[in-house]
């Protein structure tokens, strides 16, 4: 059994499964997360707020 990464066992889901409208939901997800981790303490903070 290989030690697969999140990301690759979620891939491999997406890919067996078929579920590829999954993937847009995932990509909001993991971009709105970062939003969050790099705003609150960095100087990009001003910018992000501004967007909401």
């Amino acid at each position: 059994m290989k030690n697969k990464s999140f990301l690759g066992e979620v891939w491999n889901y997406l890919k067996v499964r078929k579920k590829w409208w999954l993937l847009p939901t995932i990509l909001m997800l993991i971009l709105v997360s970062g939003l969050i981790i790099f705003g609150q303490a960095s100087s990009i903070s001003p910018f992000i707020y501004a967007l909401w």
